[in-house]
């Protein structure tokens, strides 16, 4: 059965969408990501036009990450300071990154710039957690202690606040810049940045996954809302039917998925997260 895209001008298969929407809300659930990473090259290799499957992605994860958000605050394990803080550069990082966007529209540039940032970024994260998570398993079975983070330059930072919820004490640079540069890859990816922004928030800043997860969801929630909301105004790249499939497929998915990730350890949940990445990457690089 398919319907029709209006902005897109395609017509899809409504399972095809739901599917995708339902894996989507459960990574998003299990990761903390919001699984942007995952439908948007799906899509376009779909057909959808690229500025459309970015800009309508955003919608989709807003969905996705309101209801993972919701279930972690719940059960406590959100920072919110955090959270606020991450939210602060991502908000102003997706506003710049959708003036980014329509420029590279208006170059023509746009196509080759998402799927070089793909391949880039999906490699490169996704073989450094898989090989982090190998060597804290290692070391875990062995029974060694190892640290996820090391403190340098970075936590000696000025501006320095208690994070109580993450048992963090370091400056706000660091969180403001992170989360700056994944506002900006959220507007021109079509992501919520959280395959990016939880290997950051671990072994950079030094939280522990689990607080990772629903920290990471309540940053993509509000940076996805205004990278749609800008999308829609600046570029008219949001096409609502699609969402709303992605949506409807990604609600059912995100709790599935945030009951999966109490079964799981830390370690485990980073192996499978960086497995996903790079098979992803290697199947864009492969077209």
């Amino acid at each position: 059965m398919d319907i029709y895209l209006p902005i897109a001008e395609i017509s899809q298969n409504i399972f095809f969408l739901l599917s995708i929407g339902f894996i989507a809300g459960i990574l998003s659930g299990m990761f903390g990501v919001g699984g942007g990473f995952l439908t948007t090259p799906i899509l376009i290799l779909g057909g959808v036009p690229p500025a459309v499957a970015v800009g309508s992605e955003a919608n989709h994860i807003v969905g996705s990450s309101l209801t993972g958000f919701l279930n972690y605050f719940r059960r406590k394990s959100v920072d919110i300071i955090m959270g606020v803080v991450l939210l602060i550069g991502g908000v102003i990082g997706s506003a710049s990154g959708v003036y980014l966007f329509k420029f590279l529209s208006l170059q023509g540039k746009i196509e080759e710039v998402i799927a070089f940032a793909y391949i880039m970024f999906l490699g490169g994260i996704g073989i450094y957690m898989l090989l982090e998570s190998l060597r804290s398993r290692q070391k875990k079975q062995a029974g060694s202690l190892m640290k996820l983070h090391v403190h340098g330059w970075i936590h000696g930072l000025p501006f320095r606040i208690k994070f109580r919820r993450s048992k963090l004490y370091i400056s706000i640079i660091p969180p403001l810049v992170i989360s700056y540069v994944i506002g900006v890859l959220a507007s021109i990816m079509g992501v919520g940045g959280g395959f990016i922004l939880v290997p950051a928030m671990i072994y950079l800043l030094g939280m522990s996954t689990q607080v990772v997860i629903g920290t990471s969801l309540m940053q993509i929630l509000f940076v996805s809302i205004t990278s749609t909301v800008m999308h829609a105004y600046v570029n008219q790249t949001v096409d609502v039917v699609l969402s709303s499939f992605l949506l409807f497929g990604g609600v059912f998915g995100v709790q599935m998925g945030s009951l999966i990730v109490q079964k799981i350890s830390g370690e485990v949940l980073r192996m499978l997260l960086g497995i996903i990445i790079v098979c992803l990457g290697l199947f864009l690089l492969s077209e």
